[in-house]
């Protein structure tokens, strides 16, 4: 019985570092995507390639969970969520037409940087795999 307590003791501190462990990392994420702007460097989507369409448009995340998707004077909003664990990016344009409706799904992030973002989802439409490719200006 003596060796229980802190037993326990050090496996409550042991899941206490691991929980602030992720939530700076979940703090450095969000201060990594919301400084600056993002643009899409590249899109395929069903085995095209739409990179195009994204010409001249620039991202804006905000840390509450908007997103701006700006082309000139136009802008669109939208929101994104975050799981680190998971290490998915939600994003929904619910609004918006061709191309930010593209965007519109959970995005598992294959390679990241704090200047670059490789991501890809299994369209919920067509349940073809696509691949988003987004650079810090």
């Amino acid at each position: 019985m003596k060796y229980l307590y802190p037993l326990l003791l050090s496996g409550i501190f042991l899941a206490s570092c691991k929980k602030l462990i992720q939530n700076q990392v979940k703090k450095q994420v969000i201060s990594d995507v919301t400084n600056g702007l993002w643009y899409v460097t590249s899109y395929e989507q069903n085995d095209s390639n739409i990179t195009a369409a994204f010409n001249g448009y620039v991202f804006k995340f905000d840390a509450n969970n908007t997103v701006t998707g700006i082309l000139n004077t136009d802008s669109v909003q939208g929101e994104w969520l975050v799981n680190v664990d998971a290490r998915t990016i939600m994003s929904d344009f619910p609004t918006a037409g061709y191309p930010l409706n593209q965007l519109n799904e959970t995005w598992y992030v294959d390679d990241s940087y704090t200047d670059s973002v490789s991501a890809q989802c299994t369209d919920t439409v067509n349940h073809t795999i696509n691949y988003l490719q987004l650079r810090k200006q």
